[in-house]
């Protein structure tokens, strides 16, 4: 008796997981820098937990954001946003890229998560 899955069948799967990558996607959500603060040169959106998603949470994160002078974080900390999205949000703001400037800055940076309804 075979045991494997048919290649129907794979397909099938890898469409649903492909699909499945695709939606928690949908939810990622961006984050703003207060204004006149230092530019932002690239940064990556937020992915929205999946325990966050099913539980249906949502909501604001603030960090509070040190910025070398070459434009990169230092170092994040969470100043309030509920804690399965929180790490979510510290997560991303690593990867960001801000403008060069003479020294060391802290920013504030806000993301929102918000469950697409439908």
């Amino acid at each position: 008796m075979r045991v494997g899955l048919s290649y129907q069948a794979r397909i099938t799967v890898a469409g649903l997981l492909l699909a499945l990558a695709v939606s928690a996607s949908a939810f990622a959500q961006e984050g703003t820098v207060e204004e006149g603060k230092r530019k932002v040169r690239s940064k990556s959106a937020a992915i929205y937990p999946d325990l966050a998603r099913r539980m249906y949470v949502s909501g604001k994160v603030k960090l509070e954001v040190v910025v070398s002078p070459e434009g990169n974080v230092r170092l994040s900390r969470i100043l309030g946003g509920h804690p399965l999205l929180a790490k979510s949000a510290q997560e991303a703001v690593k990867g960001w890229k801000f403008e060069p400037a003479a020294e060391e800055s802290t920013v504030l940076v806000e993301f929102t998560f918000r469950l697409n309804e439908g």
